[in-house]
């Protein structure tokens, strides 16, 4: 019979649980609403004659509706010693009891209380994003140990540990691909929906999803340093970080507070003495400016705006840092650029190939990617991946191969002798007047030339040259659109970032920069345009990310890149950049429209109490009513 009751008493108590926990983030808004209906039951009391009964249901909604925003403002005024709005709310209100306004007492805590449940709306919406990523990170992992299994805690794992990631499993912690392949679901980490093929030595990060075999994989980072709890960090340091435009609404509530209860004290006595008014009437237009006075919609017009579009901007891939630098993009008015990796694809790609007359292609890059295949220059790499796709033969080794520092590699091939590199290697003479001299043309479209020379002569030339990518031009165009300059960034020689240039349709480049260069062009960028963006993704891009006023980072750039930025992309989507530039424009006028629509109804309210035009209920309308739609309008910055 225990064991029945047991089993009969949990579920219950889950459930029970389970009520709580869905009912714990409202806990503000429900108790808002049964302020709201506590000021009805008070209403319709002392409608009906009942009048010290509705005074104790007023009360009930005072405590109620008032106790989160009372007990905020009074361990806020402890802590910073200062008085702050909430303090304000909770004078007038008890003003309003005083003077016998129960009812407009009431009803300002209830819409404080209202305002206040928005606020915390839209805080839990940004901090969604945080606790969607947080489940998105295992908590274990399947370690295997001198060819033992075992259940770990992600925390548990070092650098070197081999793991097994089965089919359907997110991957615990960063590494690389020791044994089997597979597809990986990286939508997590880059926003792509299409899955990546996976196999031997590829990297593969925590929090994507495993979908078809079983792989082993070696831990490359700890949990804590992991490219998927970088991303959870920049997000949280986001909502935590404040723009200017909030710390100065927080510095001038201190001392607009009190003004306000300064004022508030000479308005209890001058009136009567000066304008002869009454006593009662001299209380009661002081009370009223206690409400209209507080500048509640002007402190909640920049907070839930900006969390608002640091919620919306997670949600598509942006990552800003703080809200600082989300105010600064919205004034932006030039970028720089870095090419590679950037507004390229960092690795070149093969894009011509001529051939000596009775010579096959598929004969030349036989013999090209052959010997390249044993080469250590880094466009052996592309050279050999593009013949691999053409070739129907397999490669060979060559015989006595020969590696030429700073000018190509030569090599046997059945006993004939190659050579591939520059031009001075296989005779630049010979090389020059190749095909007419098509070299020259190519080498003015900004492609690396590699020469190929056998017994007879110049067998070929091939050339390569780092593509631009498919978004690259649309993204430019989009940030012209913004009125933004365009200023790319490069190492590269004048030829070819002027070809580059040209084709991306950048205002303007700068060739030949070392780390130091672009420091110097993007100081020399803010005297001149004043608020200047930098992107990259390179270590030797980080002094110049530091340097902007805001710099961005690709998301699949390096680690140095990442934590230098201000803002990153998590998906290598440059116009992103465009979205994050109209996003924080939309937000910037938002705020513009909340700090003057608020001010303007203070004032109103402020000058209509004085003409004695302005009761209290519509005062106490008036001035929440405005909270709350400062409130709403910020919201809209959660839409797509």
């Amino acid at each position: 019979m225990i064991t029945e009751t047991k089993q009969l008493t949990q579920p219950a108590a889950a459930r029970k649980n389970t009520w709580l926990e869905k009912a714990k983030p409202h806990i503000e808004l429900i108790a808002a609403l049964f302020s709201g209906l506590l000021i009805v039951v008070g209403w319709v009391l002392s409608k009906n004659g009942l009048y010290s009964t509705s005074i104790v249901v007023y009360l009930a909604s005072f405590l109620i509706g008032g106790y989160a925003k009372a007990k905020e403002g009074i361990e806020d005024t402890i802590a910073d010693r200062e008085l702050n709005v909430e303090m304000l709310m909770i004078l007038a209100a008890i003003g309003s009891a005083i003077i016998g306004y129960w009812t407009e007492g009431a009803i300002l805590i209830f819409i404080f209380a209202l305002s206040g449940a928005l606020e915390t709306y839209t805080m839990n919406k940004s901090h969604k994003e945080i606790s969607a990523l947080m489940d998105l990170q295992p908590e274990e992992a399947l370690r295997i140990t001198n060819g033992f299994e075992e259940t770990v805690s992600v925390s548990q794992l070092n650098i070197g540990d081999l793991i097994l990631v089965k089919p359907g499993e997110r991957v615990p912690s960063d590494g690389k691909i020791t044994d089997g392949r597979t597809n990986i679901d990286e939508a997590a980490i880059t926003g792509e929906s299409i899955p990546v093929s996976k196999s031997l030595d590829d990297e593969v990060f925590a929090g994507t999803v495993n979908l078809r075999g079983t792989i082993t994989v070696e831990i490359t980072k700890p949990a804590s340093e992991t490219l998927f709890q970088k991303i959870i960090t920049l997000v949280q340091s986001a909502q935590s970080e404040k723009s200017p435009s909030q710390l100065f609404i927080e510095r001038f509530e201190g001392t607009y507070v009190k003004v306000v209860l300064t004022v508030v004290g000479l308005m209890m006595f001058l009136p009567h003495f000066v304008l002869a008014w009454s006593w009662t009437e001299t209380f009661y237009r002081a009370m009223i400016l206690l409400v209209v006075a507080s500048p509640c919609a002007l402190v909640a017009s920049i907070m839930p705006a900006t969390l608002s579009a640091i919620s919306n901007g997670a949600r598509h891939g942006i990552l800003f840092k703080g809200g600082i630098h989300l105010e600064n993009l919205g004034n932006l008015q030039a970028i720089a650029l870095d090419k590679t990796g950037t507004l390229t694809k960092g690795k070149p790609e093969v894009t011509d190939i001529i051939i000596r007359e009775g010579l096959t292609e598929e004969n030349f890059l036989f013999h090209i990617a052959s010997i390249e295949n044993y080469s250590n220059h880094p466009l052996a790499t592309s050279i050999v991946r593009y013949a691999k796709t053409k070739l129907a033969t397999d490669i060979v080794k060559p015989d006595n191969m020969e590696d030429i520092s700073g000018n190509g590699v030569q090599a046997y091939i059945n006993g004939v002798l190659w050579k591939v590199g520059k031009a001075d290697f296989v005779g630049r003479s010979e090389a020059e007047q190749f095909n007419n001299g098509i070299a020259l043309t190519l080498a003015e479209q900004g492609k690396t030339i590699v020469y190929a020379r056998d017994e007879q002569g110049i067998a070929g030339i091939l050339t390569l040259k780092d593509v631009v990518r498919a978004e690259t031009i649309a993204a430019i165009k989009a940030l012209k659109n913004e009125g933004i300059h365009t200023v790319m960034l490069t190492g590269d020689g004048e030829k070819t970032a002027k070809a580059i240039a040209v084709e991306s349709h950048i205002d303007t480049y700068i060739a030949e920069c070392l780390p130091e260069t672009k420091v110097y062009e993007v100081k020399r960028l803010k005297e001149q345009f004043g608020t200047v963006a930098m992107v990259g993704d390179g270590i030797n891009d980080a002094p110049a990310l530091a340097t902007a006023s805001v710099g961005i980072a690709m998301g699949e750039g390096t680690d140095v890149a990442l934590e230098t930025a201000d803002v990153v992309l998590m998906k290598n989507d440059l116009p992103r950049i465009a979205e994050a530039v109209k996003l924080s424009k939309k937000m910037n006028r938002i705020i513009k429209q909340n700090v003057i629509f608020s001010i303007s109804v203070i004032m109103i309210l402020i000058a209509s109490n004085f003409l004695q035009f302005l009761d209290l209920p519509y005062g106490v309308i008036g001035h929440e009513g405005s909270t709350i739609l400062v409130i709403l309008n910020s919201l809209r910055l959660l839409r797509n």
